[in-house]
């Protein structure tokens, strides 16, 4: 395999090229282009198009590689690597004309991340990193939040769309956390949550009912620029688990305490 820094390089330019094209593309967007995948979930033409603009740069890259996407416009091969790729994270906002919406690409080996890219489109912001090669914004390296307190902390979170069987639990949770945070925001894009979680503009996010793609990258970079990352019970199982909490050391402990305590 190419050395993780060259071919962290080549992904970053691949998620920019994807990032341009879906920016270009917000002004010509109409209401009838859009699609429903079920219930709030909404896919366009610009997401299909995106991925298959992606896949085709990628696959050169690492031919034996298999691919986890979104719009399942590549049929994935068994592999011990294997791209997962969200060409648009964030398509609700994208389609409201909301400024927040991004291009994720991972890289894993045999089940690990190995390698992550989050292009924050609308700001123009490249997040990206490899495995112990730590994580950058635009060149330069970053870190998580050296917060000691969830009381001096910012968070994430993102609602549910469709599976509302812990609506209540989650709620009693994002009551919690207003009231003992500095407050709660919700970008609408979980790679973007997880990438601002790496370089200090969160202190922690957490969500549920999310896919391999929404996390895959930024779980890397939050892990590469020194935060932890885990499922709600504390284990690893957050990728395909579809329950994710990520934090700054300071502040872990504090609020997977109270995730436990609410969701176990």
């Amino acid at each position: 395999m190419t050395e993780p820094g060259n071919l962290c390089a080549e992904v970053r330019e691949i998620a920019i090229r994807a990032g341009d094209y879906i920016g270009g593309q917000l002004k010509s967007l109409k209401a009838s282009d859009v699609e429903s995948k079920g219930l709030h979930n909404f896919v366009t033409h610009v997401d299909k198009t995106a991925e298959k603009l992606i896949v085709k740069a990628l696959e050169p890259l690492l031919p034996e590689a298999g691919f986890i996407a979104e719009e399942n416009t590549i049929h994935t091969k068994d592999s011990p690597f294997q791209w997962v790729v969200d060409p648009l994270d964030g398509t609700t906002n994208f389609i409201h004309g909301l400024p927040c919406f991004s291009v994720s690409i991972a890289l894993m080996y045999r089940g690990k991340v190995v390698l992550g890219v989050v292009y924050e489109i609308n700001q123009n912001e490249c997040f990206y990193g490899w495995d112990k090669g730590g994580a950058y914004l635009n060149g330069e390296p970053i870190r998580v939040s050296e917060a000691g307190s969830l009381n001096d902390s910012l968070l994430a979170t993102g609602f549910p769309y469709f599976d509302y069987s812990l609506t209540d639990k989650y709620m009693e949770l994002f009551t919690w956390c207003l009231r003992n945070s500095h407050g709660v925001r919700r970008m609408g894009s979980a790679a973007v949550d997880l990438a601002y979680v790496s370089c200090g503009r969160f202190e922690g996010f957490f969500e549920y009912s999310l896919s391999p793609w929404d996390v895959a990258a930024g779980s890397l970079l939050v892990r590469e620029a020194g935060g932890r990352v885990s499922d709600f019970s504390g284990g690893s199982d957050y990728l395909f688990g579809k329950q994710i909490l990520a934090a700054c050391p300071g502040i872990y402990d504090e609020l997977a305490s109270r995730v436990q305590r609410v969701f176990l």
